[in-house]
């Protein structure tokens, strides 16, 4: 008898470390939808618009694009989305705009590193340059070239 009681309570207890495990892991890979994405690439506008128009930019402003940043750099943790290159693209040029050189040459260095097929990577590429920045080339795999031959 007991061990029949003992035998169910571990199977219980598997049974809710398996269900909180879903649960976490279905919460972790959230990714960030159609509207999240359209928040951030209007913030991002909005604040451009302010650059632009040489307006100052209020303690929220300042914020917002902290934020921006962070929900980006978020998303990149969980999975790399190909949505998220023209916000990494719009949100380096603020930051470069901004005079905020090294938030603005990590989003460009994302987008090398994470979107390199995309049509934005060779800009992000001319972005950085224009900052100064020297850019490594992929090395190519050595021994890949030397097995054909």
């Amino acid at each position: 008898m007991k061990k029949l009681i003992i035998l169910s309570l571990i199977a219980i207890f598997a049974i809710l470390t398996f269900t909180m495990d879903a649960n976490a892991a279905k919460k972790s890979s959230k990714k960030l939808d159609a509207a999240a994405q359209d928040e951030i690439s209007e913030t991002i506008d909005n604040i451009t618009k302010k650059v632009y128009s040489h307006t100052l930019l209020s303690p929220t402003d300042n914020q917002n694009m902290i934020e921006v940043k962070i929900k980006l750099d978020n998303q990149m943790l969980v999975s790399s989305d190909l949505s998220l290159a023209p916000l990494y693209y719009k949100a380096g040029k603020l930051y470069k705009m901004r005079g905020m050189n090294q938030e603005a040459v990590d989003c460009f260095q994302t987008i090398l590193e994470n979107f390199a097929d995309t049509a934005l990577a060779p800009k992000a590429r001319t972005q950085l340059r224009s900052m100064g920045i020297k850019i490594a080339e992929p090395i190519k795999n050595a021994t890949a070239e030397d097995e054909e031959e």
